[in-house]
């Protein structure tokens, strides 16, 4: 007998076709609960949702993040906001200035429990048979996000997430990873077996695109370096900056 979580996990596929049809009201508000019990460091909550369900607004993300007709033709969209507001306003109820925010040790906190939000919030909407795709797009126009949507001193939209319903016709096959021994690799890093097996999955996902009829999409090495060849969000930084994060520690 499967289990069904793994079964889940293991299909797990990112989403860009919707069929139009709404989420339902009571299921967002289930994602939401269950996304809310997600894990966050010290218990203190450092992360706040910011949920879009205006077609126009959507529209408006999605332009902010380059075009992305994925995220303009979604039913929701939740961008996933680093919030030390809140535990500004916890500390500040006792009396202590907090210092968290402008330490390099606060935004990986903000961007470690961001993560573990986003995969609580995609594993509940998937078990309910929506499609979910992750946006780091946001960050493209992070200023343009942050005044849309309002977001005060200490908080930062790291990422997103698209909720809508699949278009069945349109569902994209699993996608191959790496392999698993250069993956989960046991009690020390292996640079040996990471070099070897990117060299292997550059050769599997070019066949997964050959059987899907697919030709003109480049290999791992070449997608991977015509990102990070690099800083292709270049306003990150400053953006950071403008909403409190100083990294004075740095």
């Amino acid at each position: 007998m499967g289990n069904p979580v793994i079964d889940q996990l293991m299909n797990r596929r990112s989403v860009r076709a919707f069929s139009g049809e709404a989420v339902s009201d009571g299921d967002l508000e289930v994602i939401l609960r269950a996304a809310q019990q997600a894990p966050t460091s010290v218990n203190g909550q450092q992360v706040s949702l910011i949920v879009t369900r205006d077609k126009a607004t959507i529209r408006r993300i999605a332009d902010i993040a380059g075009g992305q007709v994925q995220v303009a033709t979604a039913d929701v969209f939740v961008t996933i906001v680093v919030d030390f507001n809140r535990t500004a306003h916890a500390c500040q109820a006792v009396g202590v200035q907090q210092q968290i925010a402008d330490s390099a040790e606060g935004l990986m906190v903000g961007a470690v429990d961001a993560g573990i939000m986003l995969m609580a919030l995609q594993v509940a909407a998937e078990s309910l048979g929506y499609g979910t795709t992750a946006i780091g797009g946001i960050r493209r126009a992070p200023q343009a996000l942050v005044e849309l949507l309002g977001l005060p001193a200490g908080t930062f939209p790291l990422v997103g997430t698209t909720i809508g319903v699949p278009d069945e016709t349109r569902l994209p096959r699993v996608k191959p990873r790496v392999p698993l021994a250069s993956f989960a690799m046991h009690e020390r890093y292996d640079d040996a077996a990471v070099a070897a097996g990117v060299a292997e999955y550059d050769r599997t996902l070019a066949a997964w695109w050959q059987a899907q009829g697919i030709s003109d999409m480049p290999s791992y090495c070449r997608a991977t370096a015509g990102y990070y060849q690099s800083d292709y969000f270049p306003t990150v930084g400053e953006a950071l900056a403008r909403q409190g994060f100083s990294l004075a520690d740095k």
